[in-house]
């Protein structure tokens, strides 16, 4: 018997290489609204939580909502230009993701976009109906809040110990220990090994492909 039912992905940075289009996306609404540049460390950073928790990271000085709203109308207009050509799958994403689906897994996706971008990257990619349920920041609470996680569980009638999330980020990580369910940490998004050491996890992949290989192993 195996011992997951239920693979929950992270999007940017775990799935698709968007990484460089959210760090232009963020200077070019910065330069725009007349915001000091933040280096591409920070922007990084902040990458996996909802647009609003990471505008108050980034700035935390800027508290009329007429000027983040403004911040975020920018970000948002100059990413969907982006994502006219969807950001691309990470090398084996595709095919493993398929690989899974077709052993019997449930997959589903929790991210930090909002679902108008989700949507239009998994429509742009042909995958609109591919995954069990998905939970997108601006219907639910931002990472690391766990809620979208337990929603996930809720749709697909789980429990949390036959789930895993896999992301890229901190806040992925600490979402699924809030959550009581296991998590791999992807090390070649966002965030790098490092930083991604201070949170707990079961396994940390350099390739997506390692994923596949870990749950038929029965090492988990």
């Amino acid at each position: 018997m195996r011992k997951y039912d239920l693979l929950i992905f992270d999007w940017d940075g775990t799935l698709v290489d968007s990484i460089d289009r959210i760090v232009q996306s963020v200077w070019m609404a910065a330069k725009i609204c007349n915001l000091p540049q933040r280096d591409e460390s920070a922007v990084k950073g902040i990458i996996g939580l909802a647009m609003p928790q990471a505008i108050k990271v980034l700035y935390p000085h800027l508290t009329e909502q007429a000027q983040i709203a403004h911040f975020l109308r920018v970000y948002a207009e100059h990413y969907l230009a982006f994502e006219e050509t969807p950001s691309p799958f990470y090398p084996g994403v595709a095919t493993t993701l398929e690989l899974l689906r077709d052993q019997g897994y449930r997959l589903a996706v929790a991210t930090g976009k909002t679902r108008r971008g989700l949507n239009l990257v998994m429509g742009g990619h042909g995958w609109t109906d591919f995954f069990d349920a998905t939970r997108c920041a601006d219907e639910t609470a931002s990472k690391p809040d766990p809620l979208m996680l337990n929603e996930i569980l809720v749709q697909c009638d789980v429990e949390p110990a036959k789930a895993i999330m896999v992301g890229d980020s901190i806040f992925d990580l600490q979402m699924a220990e809030q959550a009581g369910i296991d998590a791999v940490a992807v090390s070649y998004g966002a965030q790098d090994s490092d930083r991604l050491q201070s949170c707990r996890f079961t396994l940390m992949i350099d390739r997506f492909e390692q994923l596949a290989i870990w749950l038929a192993s029965g090492k988990c």
